[in-house]
């Protein structure tokens, strides 16, 4: 039994939902005529409480989107040094809107709003301009901590009275509003854009969607076909979303359970110096200094186990939907005789 805790991407479509997608109806979506794209939009702008959302093929290319939306070139994104937009998205910030990241200092990935009040530039010419204030919820190098709902909301704040746009890489959004037992409307009146993964948790094969108001939003149509990320018959993918949305967001208690318990063991172990604090589906562990990283991930891949490193000793194991109770049984046996 091969037992791969890499990522929570790794997951495949149940056959129920490969039965959704193999009836969808479908259209061209680059004339706007696909059924179940526009029917997946409208759900989740109505979830959120907002005018509109748009299909993406990826999490980078939505936020990259948004970062343009909100941004001019030679201006500013305050975001957390952890963040993903930075990290992770191929230096997509300045590529792509010609901005550059104001990195703030957080915990796991969280920062407060004197910080952001803080970190907003003069107002003298010579300065970049701050126009965006980027958060991620869950973090991922946070180790999938949760945001405070309190302390975005005085962000929120902080960011309408400095005349800033607010987005959220909401990648795990739906991690963390299960875990703080939180409401799509209250992420709609918070930010001004919202990106939310189809593929993360919620077990689709692909997709994000992005969701805004439509005085944000208006470009961006052209500019996901400016990216090239326009599709034709999007809609197979899209009920494969509209499936997960009704299916698949509840059960993300039993992928944070399973995680606390993979952590209460690691914890127990002598290999193992610290494991950070498990809110939702990502364990985050770091590695006595005398153990060779290399050789436990062997020894794990031995028996048929993948995570995967992070660097500094860390290494990260992530639950999921594939991620049976069978398997956390053997892994829980196996972990405990390392």
């Amino acid at each position: 039994m091969i037992i791969d805790l890499r990522s929570d991407t790794v997951t495949k479509p149940s056959k129920a939902m490969l039965d959704a997608m193999l009836s969808a109806q479908v259209g061209d979506d680059v004339f706007r005529e696909d059924p179940t794209v526009n029917t997946l939009e409208e759900r989740l702008a109505k979830l959120f409480g907002k005018q509109k959302a748009l299909f993406f093929p990826s999490g980078s290319m939505a936020n990259q989107v948004a970062i343009k939306l909100h941004t001019n070139p030679g201006e500013q994104v305050i975001c957390d040094k952890y963040a993903h937009i930075y990290n992770y998205e191929v230096g997509g910030v300045a590529f792509h809107s010609g901005a550059s990241c104001k990195l703030l200092d957080g915990h796991r990935g969280m920062f407060t709003a004197a910080q952001v009040k803080e970190a907003i530039s003069p107002s003298e010419y010579y300065y970049s301009q701050t126009s965006l204030v980027e958060v991620e919820n869950t973090t991922n190098k946070g180790g999938g901590a949760c945001w405070d709902f309190g302390e975005i909301e005085k962000i929120k704040e902080v960011c309408k009275t400095n005349n800033l746009g607010f987005h959220l890489d909401g990648a795990r959004l739906w991690n963390a509003m299960v875990a703080k037992n939180e409401t799509t409307q209250q992420y709609g009146q918070a930010f001004d854009t919202i990106s939310v993964c189809l593929s993360k948790g919620l077990g689709c094969p692909v997709g994000s969607v992005l969701i805004g108001n439509e005085d944000i939003m208006k470009q961006s149509l052209s500019l996901r076909k400016l990216f090239g990320g326009n599709m034709r018959q999007v809609g197979y993918l899209a009920a494969a979303g509209l499936y997960a949305l009704d299916h698949n967001i509840e059960r993300l208690a039993e992928d944070h359970q399973r995680a606390k318990e993979i952590g209460a063991v690691l914890a127990s172990l002598n290999t193992i110096k610290k494991v950070e604090p498990i809110e939702t589906n990502i364990v985050i562990f770091e590695l006595n200094d005398a153990v060779d990283e290399a050789e436990f991930l062997n020894k794990l891949k031995e028996k048929q186990i993948h995570i995967i490193g992070m660097g500094s000793h860390k290494l990260r194991m992530v639950t999921h939907l594939d991620y049976t109770a069978q398997m956390h049984e053997q892994l829980i046996e196996i972990l405990k005789r390392f």
